[in-house]
């Protein structure tokens, strides 16, 4: 048996590493933490006709059918190279959504929508009454929120008042949302609505650990680039000792995550005794493992690495965003010991 990715998924990874290098720079960046609202219509357009936003969507509706590996696969691309588009929320949580917590026909209605990138959906769960911190809402056609029973509703965010937040990756900017239950679709999941939505929210905090995965990588590649250039003493720093042993922890610390977050996916489609707690955990030691590369990687550059220059700081920013969206650290470690019985 072979423990790796496919031809076909090594394929469309590097199709989408090509689009993205050509479309998301670092002046990008900078232009959309400025002045975005975290969607580049454009940027959008391409990934739609690169067949991102079906990738989940069964064949039946337009989609390609793939599973939650494919996304992480994706997802890790993502985060490498920073790109701002609705892609956990929109792509793979509402699109789950869908299918685990939807009848036929609202099925039949919705998912060739999302294939064709006509929709996209800002996710978000009901907390004290109103829905905080709704991934994925800028710029969004409409808003998917999860009620406290575990069934979902869908409104068009024109019936609803979104108030937009900079969050602290200003490339990614989060939404409360109020709207009105009678104006609102309800998707009614045919058995156990909670269980569908754990499904749709381990799903996005697999993604979400391998865009951080992805963000990463980048920041490590960079300071390995920039330690074999940097001289000091007539010497590039790369040589130094000190130096040697900051990549070799990082090194330790972050290969092992891949095929954390392979194994994950892969069970959230193919192993669901597994899915729910290897989620939680990926997402937890993603987050740890994420904030020290990203600050061991920032170090290395000295005091250039804090610039808006190298522009190192929306990587940075973006492994902190993640660690906090849908469930902390703290909060997914928790969760697992309750799934295990370790505490009430």
């Amino acid at each position: 048996m072979e423990f790796a990715l496919s031809e076909e998924q090594r394929a469309f990874a590097d199709s989408l590493r090509g689009l993205l290098a050509e479309r998301v720079t670092v002046d990008a960046l900078r232009h959309h933490a400025e002045f975005g609202t975290g969607f580049d219509a454009e940027l959008w357009q391409a990934l739609v006709e690169l067949g991102l936003p079906g990738l989940l969507v069964p064949e039946r509706f337009g989609g390609a059918g793939l599973g939650v590996l494919d996304a992480a696969v994706t997802g890790e691309v993502l985060g490498g190279a920073a790109a701002f588009t609705p892609f956990a929320g929109s792509v793979v949580m509402a699109t789950l959504a869908f299918i685990h917590g939807a009848t036929e026909e609202q099925q039949r209605e919705w998912l060739p929508r999302i294939a064709s990138g006509e929709v996209r959906f800002g996710v978000g769960m009901i907390n004290g009454g109103h829905v905080q911190a709704a991934i994925d809402a800028g710029a969004p056609t409409h808003l998917l929120v999860y009620l406290p029973d575990g069934n979902a509703a869908v409104v068009a965010a024109e019936d609803a008042s979104l108030r937009m937040h900079r969050s602290i990756d200003r490339t990614r900017p989060v939404t409360d949302v109020t709207f009105d239950p009678s104006r609102a679709l309800t998707l009614n999941a045919a058995n156990a609505p909670l269980a569908a939505m754990h499904r749709v929210l381990d799903a996005g905090r697999v993604v979400l650990a391998a865009d951080t995965l992805g963000a990463a990588q980048h920041m490590f590649d960079s300071a390995l680039a920039f330690v074999k250039t940097r001289t000091q003493f007539n010497r590039v720093i790369g040589s130094f000792q000190a130096v040697k042993h900051q990549f070799a922890d990082m090194v330790t610390m972050l290969e092992p995550c891949r095929a954390m977050v392979w194994y994950t996916a892969y069970a959230q489609d193919s192993l669901p005794d597994e899915a729910r707690l290897t989620a939680l955990q990926t997402k937890a030691h993603l987050g740890d493992v994420g904030r020290d590369i990203a600050r061991m990687a920032t170090e290395a550059h000295g005091g250039m690495g804090f610039t808006d220059l190298l522009g190192l700081h929306y990587w940075f920013k973006r492994i902190s965003f993640n660690r906090q969206m849908l469930g902390g650290p703290e909060h997914c470690r928790e969760e697992a010991a309750r799934l295990q019985g370790w505490t009430e």
